[in-house]
């Protein structure tokens, strides 16, 4: 990561961390997913197609503020 500086208090030496997804069928981490979401005739959100990002996040060790990144294809 090469912002290390929390966003919120300045405070240097962000904390890694993921934002877990505990839900059915989820693979234990959540994604951010392209585009506005649209849900289905089952009330769903409609992903078929969609490029996928694992989320990265990181923890301020002060505040407790996250920052969130979405780098990585998932």
């Amino acid at each position: 990561m090469t912002q290390s500086r929390c966003t919120q208090c300045g405070t240097e030496g962000l904390e890694p961390g993921f934002i877990e997804d505990a839900g059915d069928h989820s693979r234990g981490y959540a994604r951010w997913i392209a585009g506005p979401l649209e849900r289905g005739i089952f009330g769903g959100a409609k992903r078929m197609g969609r490029q996928r990002w694992q989320i990265e996040a990181w923890r301020c060790v002060k505040c407790g503020h996250l920052e969130m990144y979405a780098r990585t294809p998932a």
